[in-house]
Formats: C-alpha cells, structure tokens, sequence
C-alpha cells in the first residue's frame, strides 16, 4: 500500500524518495507507473513532451521491478522509477525518429548503452521524448513543438525541450537529454529542472543518433540534484561500442552530497555575465552567489576569455561540418523530407571544406586551452545557463526563425567546446512565472563537485520545490 495522498501528489516527489518507498515496499512500482501512465494520458495531449508512449513496455519493466524486488533483488535507486528518454535515443522494436521526418519510420533492432543501463539499472521507461529536428534549433513542420508548463507562449528550450517539459511537468522522474551547444542546459533553464551535463565521454553515445560527434554530450534532467546524480551514476562509465567512451572510472556523481560548500572556491565574471543579460537573471545569479558565500564558500573573481562572437562562429563551422557528415547518407539525396532549418544548416554544412574545418578545430583549442587552465583554479565558474525562456511564436520555431538574440550560447558553448561538465539549477522567477537557472561550469571529470555545490544550495532554498501548474 501506498502512503496516504501519495498518488496525488508522486509525480512531483523527488526521485530518491519514491525510491526509498519502493525499497522498503511500502510503493508498488506496478501502482507507480499506472498512476504516471494516467497522468501522462491526462495531461501530455497539451503539453506534447511525448513523441511515444511505450505504456506496454513501462508496465512489463514495473511487474519485473516488483517482483524482483519482492524476492530480495533491489539494483538501486533507479529500481522501478519511471524515466523517459529523448527520442534520439535507439529502442528496441520503438521508433525512433531523432525528430526528423527522414527517420520517421525508422525502428531500430536494439536498444543505446544509456537505455540499456537504464534498463540494468530496473528503471521503467515511459516512453520517447519530442525533440528539434535532428537535434539541432528548429523543430520539422510534421513533428509536434512541446509547450512549457510554465507559460506555453514561452520557449520550451532547444532540443531536449520535450526532456524538459516531461521532467517539469511530473510526466517523469527524469530523463535522458543531449547537449551538442547547450541542449540539456537550455530546456533545464526554460522549464526549471536540474540538467547535468557530464564530461564528453562520461556516457555513451552507442545508439544515439548524431549531431555533432565531437559536440554531443548525453546526460540526465531530473527535478533535484540528487536525482540527477543518481542517474548520472545509473548511465556513466566505459563502452565498448563507444570509441569516444572514457575508460575513466564512473563518476560517482553523488558521492559527495552533503558535504557543504565550505573552503571551495567559485569563480565569477560579474561582467560576462551581465553582458546582455536580463537584470531580473542577474540579480537572482548574484543571489544564488551570495547564499554560496554565506555556506563558506569563497568568490573568486576571475575574467572570461573575450570574443563570444568568435567562439559563437567556431562552433557553427564545428557543428555544420560534422553535422553534415552524420548525414551524408540522406541529405542532400533525401532533402526533400528535412525541414527548413535543418536543410539550410546541412546545406551550409556542406559547403565547409577541410581546410576551414580545421582552421576551426585550431581555433576550439585555441581557447580550450586557457578556459581548461581557468577551470584549474577554482572549483567551479558560477553564470547563467543561457539566459531566460522567452517569448516565442511556436510556428516560428519550425523555420529560420528559432535563434534569437536572447539565446546566450555564449554560456553554454564553452562546455561543449571544452568537453567540461555543467550543472544547471533553478534560481528564481521572473516576473512571467518562468524559472531563472544559475549554471556551474567545472573541470574535467568533475561531476560530483558539481553536484555537491548544486546540493548546498538546494539545502538553503526553496526554488526547487516550485513546480508549474499542471
């Protein structure tokens, strides 16, 4: 049995305590996912976070969870959780278009490592999570644009918006997303969840379909810190099928939750950061600053390389270069069924020489270079997570219109440049109702660092525990 009003109020639980429910059996995951299968029926058809539903396939994951669980078998935190995954992700015998109508009847023979540790992990997917086309900015004219929970008439995020809508909106515990120019850290911002974006190579990107593939990061959004490290945890490590996979040790990204902030040092660009930034943003990230200091940790000032503009290009050569590559087995002989943004970056992509390309990659390590050795000093780089959602006209999104200037990738390309991992949390509100996100940028392999000063401050404020009315 279930504890009293639980159903009325699980899907906005934090996933470690639905998971000590079900350890103790006092949840039955069968219970769980049916209620998150109902909420999903009742609310999703608005939302459109969704691209599938694989409720067949959730109930037999949640029997196999509760009768292993009965008989002494528990894997972990993850054992019978209702998760979803971003529908790049491959599943077994269940479509998955990447949101592009050139793979709209594609249906892969096996599952990707992350889905299959989620699966060794007994976690229940849910199902598929819409996306932009391909990954990349504007979303194909035939595939449905996730609305945000906190106010539809605002950007939902990038590409892992339908990651961001479902974990918002309780439609998940959490889920998978991809960051290839800030496409975990965006949709975090826009719909107010925690989004943790590891280390390249952390997880594997076997059976992911591609963007960019020396950009792509895959990692977990989920509504606390805590949660997002235990998946992070759940989906890390070496693979075999990943040339690109580290044979670093797993992260452990929850090792050190709890441990406080104090003695640790953050670095912060109040100048970077403020540079066309929306002051409500600012004022909230000088906040969350604050309330670090006031734990014990130290503000280090420190200076940011200059040239966003630049650093902004490089990526776009990287990005389109590669891009155009991951799909030269169906554009431009299939350009037809792509839609317009995506054809014209493909298009673009395709006029980029080697020559060019790696003038680019001289320019990426040009930067690494110092912004690695920047990270060295510090224990993490406290700024924005790529503005605040905005106010958007949804049918833009399906053309050339989805790049405003208020999208600040100048905070989220660094990371992909670099390879580095980031924590997004919510920090506040703005004056609409959508969630402000503060960002932490750390060194390589730095996950559990990240985590333990994102968990400091979640203990000293309230800012999670606001959800959207849904």
């Amino acid at each position: 049995m279930a504890p009293s009003g639980l159903r009325e109020r699980a899907h906005y639980a934090p996933l470690l305590e639905v998971a000590a429910l079900i350890e103790s059996g006092a949840l039955s995951p069968v219970d769980l996912a049916t209620w998150m299968l109902e909420r999903i029926a009742a609310v999703d058809p608005r939302l459109r976070s969704y691209a599938t539903v694989t409720a067949q396939r959730a109930l037999e994951d949640a029997r196999r969870a509760e009768r292993e669980i009965a008989a002494g078998r528990y894997r972990g935190p993850l054992h019978g959780i209702p998760v979803a995954v971003k529908d790049l992700c491959f599943t077994r015998d269940v479509r998955t278009a990447g949101g592009c109508g050139v793979h709209k009847d594609f249906v892969p023979a096996h599952d990707a490592t992350v889905v299959t540790r989620l699966e060794a992990a007994g976690a229940v997917l849910l199902g598929k999570l819409n996306l932009t086309e391909g990954a990349m900015v504007g979303y194909h004219p035939d595939f449905a644009v996730p609305l945000n929970p906190w106010n539809p008439s605002y950007w939902p995020g990038v590409s892992s918006s339908g990651s961001g809508v479902a974990t918002a909106a309780g439609l998940c515990f959490a889920s998978i997303g991809t960051d290839t120019g800030g496409s975990i850290r965006f949709p975090s911002m826009a719909n107010g969840t925690v989004g943790l974006k590891p280390t390249y190579g952390r997880v594997s990107r076997h059976g992911v379909l591609v963007l960019a593939d020396s950009l792509d990061h895959v990692g977990p959004l989920a509504r606390r810190v805590a949660d997002a490290a235990a998946t992070l945890d759940a989906i890390a490590g070496w693979d075999e099928h990943d040339p690109t996979s580290l044979r670093d040790p797993a992260p452990a990204a929850g090792s050190e939750l709890g441990a406080g902030v104090r003695g640790l040092r953050l670095g912060v660009d109040r100048r970077f950061n403020a540079a066309g930034t929306d002051p409500g943003l600012v004022a909230a990230i000088d906040e969350a600053i604050a309330t670090w200091a006031r734990l014990g940790a130290e503000i280090v000032d420190v200076e940011m390389a200059p040239g966003s503009d630049a650093l902004r290009e490089t990526f776009m050569t990287i990005c389109a270069y590669e891009a155009a590559r991951a799909h030269r087995a169906t554009f431009p002989s299939r350009a037809a069924e792509y839609g317009p943004f995506l054809h014209a970056f493909l298009s673009h992509g395709a006029t980029i020489g080697e020559a060019r390309y790696h003038a680019a990659a001289a320019a990426r390590q040009r930067f690494c270079t110092p912004f690695h050795a920047l990270l060295e000093r510090v224990d993490a780089l406290v700024c924005p997570a790529g503005g605040c959602a905005f106010p958007i006209d949804a049918n833009a999104q399906h053309g050339l219109q989805p790049i405003p200037v208020t999208l600040q990738s100048q905070f989220t390309i660094p990371a992909n440049m670099a390879g580095t991992p980031s924590l997004t949390l919510p920090c506040g509100a703005a004056p609409s109702g959508v969630p402000y996100a503060v960002q932490l940028l750390g060194r390589r392999l730095s996950e559990a660092a990240l985590c333990r000063i994102g968990q400091a401050y979640e203990d000293a404020t309230r800012w999670h525990d606001r959800h959207p009315p849904v």
